[in-house]
C-alpha cells in the first residue's frame, strides 16, 4: 500500500516510516507536520492509507479525515493517537482504525490489515462519543483539481443553487461539496438562515436595512462584493435574524 505519515512531531514520523520500511511490503510516499500539509499531499500523492495523528495544532486530525473524504478516491485512515481510555472506546464503537502511542510494530501492522476508509458519519459519530473537537474550523473547496481550505472564520456567506453550495469568504468565492443544511446544522453557532438558499454569518453582520420595496436586507461589514438580492431576509426569518443577531 502507499501511506502517507502525518504527524506534527518529526520523531514520530521518523518512528512510523521505520516500521513501515520494515514491513517491506508497502511504501511511504509522503510525510506531512500538520492537516494542511496533510490534504496537499494526499491530493498530489493518492495514497491507500493515511497514518494521521489527532493532535496537531491548527487542522487536526479529526478535521483533516474530514477534508480527506472529499478526495475523488478517499483514503484508509488510521489515527495515530494518546488519548484516554473513553475516547478509545469510541474509535472501537466506531470501527475505526486507531494505533496508540507509541507506536508498536505489531499494532501497526494490524492496523494496517485492517484499514478502512472513514465516512464522514462514522466521525460525527467518534466525536458525539469521546471529548474530541466536533466542529471543523475550516470548509474544504476544490480548486483546480486540489483541496483548498477556507477558514470559518472568513466565511461572509453560503448561497446554495440546485446541487452547489457557493461560498463568499475574504479571499475569494469558490464551490464546496457540503450543503446548506449541513452547514446550518454542524455550524449552528455561526451562521443563521435567511432564506432558503443562504447561510450569513452572524459576526459578519453590520445591521439589517429596509429597501425601497419594503423588503429587509442584510448588510455585511467590510464587504467589497456585489451580492444583488442574494442577501434579502425572507419574512419566514426575519424575526429569527433579529433574534440571533440581539443574542449575538
Amino acid at each position: 500500500m502507499r501511506i502517507l505519515i502525518v504527524d506534527d512531531e518529526q520523531p514520530a514520523r521518523e518512528r512510523l516510516r521505520q516500521l513501515v520500511d520494515d514491513f517491506g511490503v508497502h511504501e511511504v510516499v509522503a510525510e506531512a507536520a500538520n492537516g494542511g500539509q496533510a490534504i496537499a499531499m494526499a491530493s498530489k500523492h493518492n495514497p491507500d492509507v493515511v497514518l494521521l495523528d489527532i493532535r496537531m495544532p491548527g487542522v487536526d486530525g479529526i478535521e483533516t479525515a474530514h477534508h480527506l473524504n472529499s478526495l475523488d478516491t478517499p483514503p484508509a485512515v488510521v489515527f495515530t493517537t494518546a488519548y484516554d481510555e473513553y475516547a478509545i472506546d469510541a474509535f472501537e464503537a466506531r470501527a475505526i482504525g486507531y494505533v496508540l502511542k507509541p507506536v508498536r510494530r505489531e499494532r501497526l501492522e494490524n492496523a494496517l490489515q485492517h484499514a478502512a476508509r472513514v465516512t464522514g458519519q462514522m466521525l460525527q459519530q467518534l466525536t458525539a462519543e469521546s471529548n474530541l473537537k466536533s466542529t471543523r474550523q475550516h470548509v474544504c473547496a476544490r480548486v483546480h483539481g486540489e483541496l483548498r481550505l477556507i477558514p470559518v472564520s472568513n466565511i461572509y456567506f453560503c448561497n446554495a443553487d440546485q446541487k452547489y453550495v457557493t461560498v463568499y469568504h475574504k479571499d475569494g468565492i469558490d464551490l464546496i461539496d457540503d450543503s446548506l443544511k449541513s452547514l446550518e446544522e454542524e455550524f449552528a453557532e455561526t451562521f443563521v438562515r435567511i432564506h432558503r438558499s443562504v447561510l450569513v454569518a452572524i459576526a459578519h453582520i453590520g445591521r439589517l436595512e429596509k429597501t425601497s420595496e419594503g423588503t429587509t436586507r442584510v448588510l455585511l461589514r467590510n464587504w467589497q462584493g456585489k451580492v444583488d438580492d442574494d442577501l434579502i431576509v425572507s419574512r419566514r426569518h426575519l424575526a429569527d435574524v433579529r433574534r440571533r443577531l440581539r443574542r449575538g
